[in-house]
């Protein structure tokens, strides 16, 4: 199954497709699961289908259905990386963020969920440092997000908590870059860092050979710990 649903963007000129998990009962909160460069594949539904099954209700919208709806690709397949790397570069991220805030409004306004947080991966990861700067969600967590250490002057907007899984063989994310992201964020009392001493970029996805299962399990169990505390 691909998206499932359809959010009314902030201005009711379109809708974001998304992918809609629903656990049992009541929903102990909300997770966003925000996608890579790869669309709302088999992966990222896997995710959230994981978190549904944890009791929160689990939300993957298509972050590329503005240029290009229902992207779904393998990153084990050269030419699709590179599309996915295309689609990374003409998408708008501020508009996005625009498309994250619709859909924090839709989870507690039209679904009654009224604590939301959200964990994203690769673009996902820099999407989850720009929830927290710039939303009110509850709690956010980044997987190697790329391009985080040229937005450290957003950090003083950051207001709930957030966690940053950092693996340090990550091909996408430099040392500099890395180092960048420890100098401006160590000291910040909202965010924990957390490093992966040899691990590439990837280290954490469900499907494919780019996971490490000792890194995904302790990365994963820090995830469902950090939300747990700060969602219920």
């Amino acid at each position: 199954m691909t998206c499932n649903t359809q959010i009314p963007t902030l201005d009711g000129d379109g809708a974001i497709p998304a992918y809609v998990a629903m656990p049992e009962g009541t929903p102990r909160a909300a997770i966003i699961v925000q996608q890579e460069i790869f669309g709302v594949n088999a992966g990222i539904r896997q995710k959230a289908d994981k978190w549904a099954a944890k009791g929160y209700l689990a939300v993957a919208p298509d972050s590329f259905w503005r240029q290009q709806p229902g992207v779904e690709l393998d990153p084990a397949v050269p030419e699709q990386f590179q599309e996915g790397v295309g689609l990374m570069m003409k998408h708008d991220f501020d508009l996005g963020i625009r498309d994250i805030e619709a859909v924090i409004h839709w989870i507690r306004r039209e679904k009654g969920v009224a604590k939301v947080g959200l964990v994203g991966f690769c673009m996902g990861g820099r999407i989850a440092y720009m929830a927290a700067a710039r939303t009110d969600i509850d709690a956010a967590v980044g997987y190697y997000g790329v391009m985080i250490d040229e937005m450290l002057g957003e950090k003083h907007a950051i207001a709930n908590p957030l966690m940053l899984h950092i693996p340090t063989a990550d091909g996408f994310v430099t040392p500099e870059a890395q180092k960048a992201m420890h100098e401006g964020l160590d000291d910040h009392p909202k965010v924990t860092l957390h490093d992966y001493e040899g691990l590439d970029h990837g280290f954490a996805e469900e499907i494919g050979d780019r996971r490490d299962e000792a890194g995904a399990t302790l990365a994963d169990s820090r995830t469902e710990e950090f939300f747990a505390t700060h969602l219920g």
